[in-house]
């Protein structure tokens, strides 16, 4: 990751400084020349079907403009988008998770929003538009860099069923706190030996940025200090959520580990083999498509995140967001095309809701409307966003991520103690910082 984000930013030095400006300049762009946009995006299939669509729609209505759509699954799409620019063949338009994609504005390789092209009138138009704050994620010396196709947090899933079979009441008995989440997670496991055949929690292994930093954030911690410059805050913090970790895994009560399959892609199956994951809105949809018995069933319900016994802040998940960006490097038409398609996707924000996987785009309109109140357990989503905040998006987040994954794993699976793990985390990740 070190290596690709030098290369990015060895590239974002030789760009021609025009670039950069390339989606403002009215007068030198024909914006009715016939031009391809090249789009990529993470595989989705729900999401597929509603933007092929769209995309069919918006060339009827733009003939100059072809647009040929590129999928990949969301963990290769990352890879691949860093070595296409890394090669200065990235696409045309992209999008990836903003703790991914932040790197491509502070090196230069994305253009800033074309507003008139995108469909507003002025940036504070498009500010309007918007939440609050969202925003704030891509603004960098006064512009805008991206569009939000998403904003997404977890909170937790339940299956009802798997509840009932030990005679907990879902309803009733739900974990609020980590503590009830492992004793009840006691309850509900299946064991062969030492191998659990169902388990009751486990956690979104490796996506620790969005579920354990807001664990230690809980206990008093933080990642790093206000001013950006220290990394580590609070000791007993990051020891306590690591020795929690630690008593979760196979060297402590044997709850979950991250050498299992991931428990959100077996929760929709309903095969008695997990009773609650950390998931997005997006898995109502995901659970309908796969499995409309369970769906229709109401056998699952979604709680909030839960908080430690003597937790000192009231944090949830962090939420993340996928953005909309433009390559700088590409063709001035090109990049004007490309924020006219992203404006008019944007624009069918109750469709994406709806149609496209249970997808939050982060409008005033969109969060005020009866569409996204009127879904199964959404307020919970919104609520637990209320007090929960953006994740770390550092251009650095990625290698944060990997030691902090290291530190975990450490306790969990090596028998490490959590004072040793977070000592060496503090001196990898300072590393890290102290090299920005």
């Amino acid at each position: 990751m070190k290596k690709t984000l030098v290369i990015l930013l060895l590239i974002s030095m030789l760009l021609p400084l025009s670039l950069f400006a390339a989606g403002t300049k009215e007068d030198k762009v024909d914006a009715s020349k016939p031009v391809t946009v090249n789009y990529w995006t993470h595989e989705d299939p729900a999401r597929t079907t509603l933007e092929t669509e769209l995309i069919e729609q918006f060339m009827k209505e733009n003939p100059n403009i072809t647009v040929v759509r590129t999928t990949n699954p969301s963990s290769k799409q990352i890879e691949v988008v860093q070595t296409a620019f890394a090669a200065k063949q990235g696409p045309d338009m992209f999008n990836l998770p903003i703790e991914n994609q932040y790197a491509y504005i502070s090196n230069g390789l994305v253009a800033p929003v074309d507003y008139q092209a995108a469909g507003y009138k002025n940036e504070q138009d498009l500010l309007d538009k918007y939440v609050d704050g969202v925003l704030d994620t891509v603004t960098v010396g006064g512009e805008v860099y991206g569009l939000p196709l998403e904003l997404t947090n977890w909170a937790i899933y339940i299956n009802k069923r798997v509840f009932r079979s030990v005679g907990l009441d879902a309803e009733r008995d739900y974990p609020k706190t980590w503590e009830e989440m492992a004793d009840i997670s006691e309850k509900l496991v299946i064991r062969d030996g030492d191998i659990l055949l169902r388990r009751g929690f486990d956690f979104r292994y490796p996506y620790y940025l969005e579920f354990f930093i807001p664990m230690v954030e809980q206990l008093g911690g933080d990642l790093l200090s206000a001013d950006g410059k220290k990394a580590i805050i609070g000791d007993d913090a990051w020891i306590g959520a690591l020795r929690f970790m630690q008593q979760w895994g196979p060297l402590g009560r044997n709850l979950g580990s991250p050498t299992y399959k991931n428990a959100r892609s077996l929760f929709n199956q309903d095969n008695n083999d997990i009773a609650m994951t950390h998931s997005g809105l997006y898995q109502e949809a995901r659970i309908k498509s796969d499995n409309p018995e369970f769906y229709d069933s109401m056998d699952w319900m979604v709680i909030p995140f839960p908080v430690f016994e003597n937790a000192v802040r009231n944090v949830a998940a962090c939420y993340y967001g996928h953005f909309f960006m433009v390559n700088a490097d590409s063709d001035p038409a090109v990049q004007k095309a490309a924020w006219k398609l992203a404006g008019f996707m944007l624009s069918h924000g109750e469709d994406y809701l709806t149609r496209g996987g249970s997808i939050i785009q982060p409008t005033k309109a969109l969060f005020a409307s009866d569409t996204l109140k009127n879904m199964p357990y959404s307020q919970v989503f919104i609520d637990d966003m209320a007090r929960a905040h953006m994740i770390y998006y550092g251009e650095n987040s990625a290698q944060i991520q990997q030691h902090i994954r290291q530190a975990i794993e450490s306790v969990m699976l090596s028998g490490e103690s959590p004072e040793k793990a977070v000592a060496t985390l503090r001196a990898a990740v300072q590393e890290v910082i102290d090299e920005q």
